[in-house]
């Protein structure tokens, strides 16, 4: 398929994913304000990556909080929490790409919360290198990239993106904070509470915009949305962070549901 003309939205998304240059996939810049006229529907099957990064088909699981006392494994966490903000930001840029005929405020919101996932890199990558570390010092797969491709509307991608990978996040996110702050690494757990907090954003963004696709958003209408074989299970942490879901827009009922489900 033709790529978009230059000085579009559609080729700043587009080379966004397919970049190999680490600074472009920190810092993007914003994109342009003209859109593409009568875009058609693009799939990117895959990212560029920067050579420094090392993909493996898998990668240790998560660590246990009491690993977390070492300086080390804090920092192979931060730089699993930055390549999982790599991939969110590429594939708000996906769904721009995909999704053409979808609104265009819809639209612009995917590409503003690219920006905000880059500026999350970017506190993560000071972490790391504050710490002796670097980007391309632990081995990364590319989860989110084997899951999120296979939705096949733009319903389907904020159920999965928004309410389920970044819904999960306002668990993990809070969850990490008290970790790293239990072993009195404040620094640490400062950045999990401003990612989380930037999070309740984007879950609100993706309520929102299911509601304005789908009948309604309740827990049975969201859980039939998640392309197989993910389930509502995988999409939360423990405890549930139901003041930030809250805030992010989703009902008691539908957190009481998430919580119970087994």
């Amino acid at each position: 398929m033709k790529n978009p003309p230059h000085g579009t939205a559609e080729r700043w998304a587009l080379d966004y994913i397919q970049g190999c240059d680490l600074e472009r996939k920190l810092a993007p810049g914003r994109p342009p304000i003209r859109f593409e006229e009568n875009a058609p529907p693009r799939r990117v099957a895959r990212p560029g990556r920067p050579p420094c990064l090392e993909l493996r088909p898998k990668v240790p699981r998560s660590l246990r909080p009491g690993a977390l006392k070492s300086p080390e494994q804090r920092r192979r966490l931060l730089h699993t929490f930055l390549h999982h903000e790599m991939q969110a930001a590429e594939l708000f840029c996906w769904a721009f790409l995909a999704f053409p005929e979808a609104p265009k405020r819809f639209r612009l919101g995917l590409l503003a919360i690219c920006l905000e996932e880059c500026a999350h890199m970017r506190l993560y990558e000071a972490e790391l290198r504050a710490r002796g570390g670097w980007v391309g010092e632990f081995p990364v797969r590319d989860w989110f990239w084997q899951r999120i491709p296979s939705c096949g509307t733009a319903l389907s991608f904020v159920a999965l993106m928004g309410l389920g990978l970044e819904g999960a996040n306002l668990d993990h996110s809070s969850r990490f904070a008290k970790i790293f702050r239990d072993f009195g690494d404040e620094a640490g757990a400062k950045v999990q509470e401003r990612v989380g907090r930037d999070e309740i954003r984007h879950v609100r963004f993706a309520a929102k915009w299911f509601q304005a696709f789908g009948p309604s958003l309740d827990f049975e209408t969201w859980a039939k949305q998640l392309p197989p074989p993910l389930t509502p299970q995988i999409l939360q942490g423990r405890p549930l962070n139901r003041s930030a879901r809250g805030a992010a827009g989703l009902s008691q009922e539908f957190l009481d549901a998430l919580e119970s489900y087994d």
